[in-house]
């Protein structure tokens, strides 16, 4: 079998001018960038908000493992059968970051014949929409530094400075660091930190924003700061909004590219679900949704972690009701689960997959809170035998979900209609009776535990102290009816990466909250999640090459 970027770059690839033909979007409603991409227009958005909207359908997964779920894989070729079925389908996915890229976890493209390109363009610079969000991350931040050394009018307290500088690059040593170093011109001396460039509010808002006013209002309320009286100072109060909604002018406008099998994807946004909501941009879903009969849109990480943020914060935001879920496995990943070593995951295991199967129960529990229907996939692997997937199929059908054999990576659409007819099917025979897992009212403290006891199936949470005061503080502002967006590890259920399967007996550790006033949400960290992740050992990075002729090896 080929690699991934082999079959990409093998890939006769469609004018991005005639795919968007085929879903009724004229040359002259896109704005190209080059002849395999392009932003689709204001004055199109526009024109077709009075159309119908089509059926939109998640795709998740259980938690993942070194040994590979394929839930991109999944969506994308679930969006090729579609078209193979001879319907009006659309992919509304995330943009990949350059940190994961060059990381350890590879690009965000999907896998073998199931990916959508150009794979090299959307794994790099892609459009430039990350480049846009960094820099108006970074120029709030210098605009609050600026404004400190040139008298500090708002009297800002330099030992309450919240906004962080960010980059798209695992960088570990940018965790914490000191700045204004050198003389006085040079800046108050004090600890910074960055984030990486998908863990930044700034990627949230723009994910979450429906227009650029929305946009606008959403930059204003970022807290970067809190004055001597422990007042929030805003982006707003730094008179900063103008020129960071200039800078993401065009990053709001949705991209377009396609699927090897040139069926339409719109890319946009890419915050992580581990440490952000997961989820692509409300305006690209909202646009998929008037584009097309079918959305399939995916949610990062388990769903305990992108499927929960998807529900219970962008569709709580934007008024989504998705009318089904699709939620993806491997044997693999479940004999993983059940205590198998990954370099021994190819033989058949009967017992391992017996203990591991109750993650997937748990997560196939967890969407049932949520009233939308379910479909479960196991996606094929060579090395699976036929009595692994009959025990899977059967275990999935004794709790009345429809299940379906995914084979996208290796054949594409043609895999994946199999999946696609059991979505159809579940599509006509269940109506999804969509319902989000907690109210607005409820304090942050009742949210954080009915997300702990409900989705990761914990006994309790337990709070550092220098928590429960940031909680309370928030409620104090006027925070206390925000949905929370919950930093946990994507490895397990709970806080824990070494706690796998359906783990029991175990309580959720809280070490910090803040408020993402701009994109709505208390973000809860727990365990030890970073929101500036590290390189591995061997990175990726060291295997990516460019030949004399400007051919790219090495992303996968």
């Amino acid at each position: 079998m080929k690699s991934d970027i082999e079959i990409a770059q093998e890939a006769k690839l469609h004018n991005i001018v005639e795919v968007a033909g085929k879903i009724g979007i004229g040359p002259d409603d896109l704005e190209l960038y080059g002849k395999y991409k392009a932003k689709i227009s204001d004055e199109y958005l526009e024109r077709i908000q009075s159309n119908p909207d089509g059926k939109l359908i998640l795709v998740t997964a259980i938690n993942p493992t070194p040994a590979g779920e394929g839930k991109t894989t999944t969506s994308v070729g679930l969006g090729q059968a579609f078209g193979r079925l001879g319907l009006k389908a659309v992919i509304a996915l995330r943009e990949p970051s350059l940190g994961p890229c060059f990381g350890i976890k590879g690009g965000a493209a999907g896998g073998g014949y199931a990916q959508v390109v150009p794979m090299e363009d959307l794994n790099l610079h892609f459009t430039g929409d990350f480049h846009a969000i960094t820099s108006a991350n970074n120029l709030l931040a210098a605009l609050l530094d600026n404004h400190i050394q040139q008298g500090n009018e708002l009297q800002i307290d330099t030992r309450q400075i919240v906004w962080k500088r960010c980059m798209d690059m695992n960088d570990r040593v940018l965790r914490n660091i000191v700045a204004g170093l050198g003389s006085k011109a040079d800046g108050v001396v004090r600890e910074d930190h960055f984030v990486i460039t998908v863990a930044s509010e700034i990627m949230a808002i723009l994910c979450l924003a429906a227009d650029m006013k929305d946009l606008k209002e959403r930059l204003g309320r970022i807290i970067v700061a809190y004055n001597l009286k422990g007042e929030p100072v805003t982006a707003a109060d730094l008179q900063a909004v103008g020129a960071m909604a200039a800078l993401l002018k065009d990053a709001m406008k949705p991209n377009l590219i396609q699927t090897l099998e040139h069926t339409p994807a719109l890319v946009h946004g890419g915050p992580f679900a581990n440490i952000a909501h997961g989820c692509n941009s409300v305006r690209a879903t909202r646009t998929a949704l008037k584009m097309a009969d079918y959305v399939i849109t995916e949610a990062g990480f388990g769903a305990d972690l992108g499927a929960e943020k998807f529900f219970d914060i962008k569709c709580r935001m934007a008024g989504l009701k998705p009318d089904a879920v699709v939620l993806v496995a491997t044997v693999r990943a479940l004999k993983y689960n059940g205590g198998v070593a990954k370099e021994n995951l190819s033989g058949e295991n009967m017992q391992a997959l017996r203990q591991g199967i109750g993650n997937l129960e748990k997560h196939i529990e967890n969407l049932r809170q949520y009233g939308v229907p379910i479909v479960v996939t196991l996606n094929s692997f060579v090395t699976d035998t036929q009595a692994e997937t009959d025990f899977v199929k059967r275990f999935c059908e004794e709790r009345g979900c429809e299940f379906a054999l995914s084979e996208v990576w290796e054949k594409g659409g043609a895999g994946g209609t199999e999946l696609a007819s059991k979505v159809l099917k579940t599509l006509e025979e269940k109506e999804s009776r969509f319902e989000v897992l907690y109210e607005d009212t409820l304090s942050l403290q009742e949210k954080i535990e009915t997300i702990a006891s409900r989705i990761y199936g914990a006994d309790g949470v337990t709070y550092t102290a220098a928590a429960v005061k940031q909680l309370q503080n928030l409620e104090k502002l006027g925070f206390g009816n925000l949905p929370v967006c919950m930093a946990k590890t994507q490895y397990s259920l709970s806080d824990d990466p070494a706690l796998l399967g359906r783990p029991a007996g175990f309580r959720v550790n809280v070490r910090e909250a803040y408020v993402s006033a701009g994109a709505g949400f208390v973000v809860v960290l727990t365990g030890a999640v970073m929101t500036m992740p590290g390189l591995p050992k061997r990175p990726a990075a060291c295997q990516i090459d460019v030949d004399e002729n400007g051919k790219i090896t090495g992303l996968f």
